[in-house]
């Protein structure tokens, strides 16, 4: 599959955000509906407060916020009446109050009440802190007190809601409950841009670079260059230096821009905080980038003897090869780019083989008697070119002649057996024409006689992917469906596919035996499974309802179920959080390990959804259809009856219409006349309530 540009989609981190600059010891909090015109419902309560309070999420939902359920004896009414005048003033408040927890148990209280207002400027919720001080209270000065005090001392002329948000939080703010835009400095490249794009070519078009002129600048010079024996040598390296030194300020330009540059995290998230950026490209790819970056080039700017050890202190460099594995997997999806780099690297092999034939030819020549030896590779191609060497390495063919038939014999004996115009005589060369014969054969088997296999192993789900982005274009295409239409289906269908890879789950274990494929069902749906609502239910009872369990994706802006809706299922939240809405107000905000459906209906029964249920962020859920629910429940009847019970008390959000369903509806028309009948029917609560239709 392409690369991920990562989850680019606006979200609403409101809940996330509140609950990560809470330190461990003051995440006790609630969130009230300041819009409701009923006594300010609590839409969301944090796991401390339920810790604080030993009451469960469940019992605490959609009580109001004024908390009456933890009053007690000795609560003040002067602070509740304060409380209530607070909410309905829509303003800041702190007090100490005495609070009981659900075994009875009372506990003193500081309480925090800010508003939380959107982009419009207008409260929308309310925050309710809560911080235990009853080992402090009465021994030491209040916290009141205390904190008033270092108010005073850090923070003059502002009020005391400003110092809680800047110690509590990590800004001076308190974030709005409003869709984020992403925060991005102006210097920051992203990652997945054209321009990156086109750097990023760069920088291998330049690897390359470096990977043929290394291994000729190692190869095809000697100690005694500088003698100027030949001359040719060291002009050939001074030609290519204002080359070399342009690569050396690229790879330092490449550099720079990492840090500077987006990266996937590990959620999926595209990071585009800068010191994240940082110790991210410290911890992988800068220490390499660095060493292959070293200037070695700039010595010859200054006129410094330069000698074969530098030019094989730049093999270094050829560690940035490394870097095109990271990259791979971008230029994978393109057939024509996959075959271009596979023959790229057959051709940098022979490059490199032939760099080390004219080093084997030059041993040769230096460790034997020129009078009396005349076998070599280089002596036998210089007596061909009428060029033969006279003393010792004096003479010879041309260097741009010796590479050039260098390269023809390795070239020759990788895609054949050579033609024997250049062929091995010695000892040496004849066991490297022996080893480059192996890796000639290695590679064609790897590259030339295996490619169609090598592509349809690489691309095979590569190929599906495009397949189906294929179809689904076409079908957009066909029927013309609008551009918003057509950018969600395009980014629900990236986004799951990067989350499945194309797998289907039940297909792919439809032939495991059932032992093992339900074992396999409950691990994978380990999280729902664990719920209070199933503590009591058989193990196989559980192993039946997990194979019915299946995972859904909800990204954000993207409404799970809309009012009026008939249920079909009840959902999990794995990761994320959604809020739930009725005429534009916010009822309850869902998130991870939320329970969101409605009571088990009777097989006549049509539930519909008494509010809609929108994506803040992008979700990860699990759901159970119900039709499966009823299937399973009437093969362990035991747990049925106790499931129907649990099920309400342990729904975060009932989503259940609140209108009587009708038992027969009857129309008779005759002779023109409309008769209407006044039929008895049931409430949700069991009343018989006659209605006239």
């Amino acid at each position: 599959m392409p690369v991920m540009k990562g989850l680019l989609a606006p979200q609403n981190t409101f809940l996330d955000t509140i609950a990560k600059r809470f330190d461990g010891t003051h995440s006790n909090f609630l969130l009230g509906n300041a819009q409701g015109s009923r006594g300010y419902p609590i839409v969301y309560c944090s796991d401390g407060f339920c810790e604080l309070t030993s009451f469960a999420r469940t019992e605490v939902m959609k009580k109001t916020c004024t908390c009456h359920f933890l009053h007690g004896p000795e609560t003040s009414e002067r602070v509740t009446q304060q409380v209530q005048k607070t909410l309905e003033g829509q303003r800041e408040y702190q007090a100490e109050v005495r609070y009981y927890k659900k075994n009875g148990t009372p506990f003193w209280c500081l309480l925090d009440i800010v508003p939380i207002k959107n982009e419009k400027g207008e409260v929308v919720l309310f925050l309710f802190s809560f911080k235990d001080i009853t080992d402090s209270y009465g021994k030491t000065p209040s916290i009141h007190t205390f904190v008033t005090e270092k108010m005073n001392q850090t923070v003059s002329n502002r009020n005391l809601s400003f110092f809680l948000c800047q110690n509590v939080f990590s800004k001076p703010t308190l974030p709005e409950y409003k869709v984020a835009s992403v925060q991005k400095s102006r210097f920051i490249l992203l990652h997945y841009s054209v321009c990156k794009a086109l750097w990023d070519w760069l920088i291998l078009l330049a690897t390359f670079y470096v990977a043929v002129t290394v291994p000729y600048n190692v190869c095809f010079s000697s100690p005694d260059d500088s003698n100027h024996d030949e001359p040719e040598c060291d002009s050939t390296s001074r030609s290519t230096i204002v080359s070399d030194i342009a690569v050396e300020m690229l790879f330092i330009l490449d550099i720079i821009l990492n840090f500077r540059t987006t990266y996937v995290g590990p959620a999926g998230q595209v990071v585009y905080d800068a010191r994240s950026i940082c110790l991210h490209y410290s911890a992988t790819w800068f220490i390499l980038d660095l060493i292959a970056a070293l200037p070695f080039d700039l010595l010859y700017a200054f006129n410094v003897s330069v000698t074969s050890l530098v030019h094989l202190l730049k093999t270094v460099r050829l560690l940035r090869l490394l870097r095109l594995l990271q990259k791979l997997d971008r230029y994978s999806q393109y057939s024509a780019v996959v075959l271009t780099l596979l023959m790229s690297v057959f051709a940098l092999l022979a490059h490199w083989l032939a760099c080390v034939w004219y080093v084997i030819g030059r041993k040769e020549l230096a460790s034997n008697d020129p009078l009396t030896w005349d076998i070599g590779w280089l002596q036998e191609l210089g007596k061909r070119l009428e060029t033969p060497y006279t003393n010792g390495t004096t003479g010879g063919p041309s260097m741009r002649s010796a590479y050039i038939a260098s390269l023809y014999f390795t070239l020759s004996s990788l895609t054949s057996v050579g033609f024997g115009n250049v062929c091995a005589n010695t000892d040496a060369e004849k066991i490297f024409s022996i080893c480059t014969m192996l890796i000639g054969a290695l590679m064609h088997a790897v590259v030339f006689g295996n490619v169609t296999a090598i592509i349809q192993r690489m691309y095979s789900r590569r190929s599906l992917y495009h397949t189906r982005m294929k179809d689904l274009k076409d079908f957009i295409r066909v029927h013309r469906l609008p551009r918003q239409l057509k950018q969600r289906m395009l980014e629900y269908f990236q986004t799951t596919w990067s989350v499945n890879n194309g797998i289907n789950a039940n297909e792919l274990l439809h032939d495991f035996p059932d032992e093992l494929r339900a074992d396999i069902a409950m691990h994978l749906n380990k999280d729902i499974l664990q719920l209070p609502l199933f503590s009591s239910a058989s193990r196989g009872c559980l192993r039946s309802l997990s194979l019915h369990i299946k995972t859904s994706f909800c990204a954000p802006g993207e409404y799970l179920i809309r009012h009026g809706d008939a249920l079909h299922a009840h959902h999990f939240v794995c990761s994320g959080s959604l809020e739930v809405l009725k005429d534009g107000m916010v009822l309850a905000i869902l998130g991870k390990g939320d329970l969101i459906g409605a009571d088990l209906p009777g097989w006549d029964q049509v539930i519909k959804a008494n509010a809609d249920v929108k994506a803040l962020t992008y979700c990860d859920l699990q759901y159970i259809s119900i039709r499966a629910l009823r299937e399973v429940l009437e093969l362990y009847p035991e747990y049925g009856s106790r499931f129907t019970e649990d099920l309400h008390h342990n729904l975060t959000y009932n989503l259940r219409e609140v209108r009587p369903p009708l038992s027969v509806f009857l129309l008779c028309i005759s002779s023109r006349r409309l008769f209407t009948l006044q039929l008895p029917v049931h409430d949700i609560t069991g009343t018989v309530q006659p209605v006239q239709y």
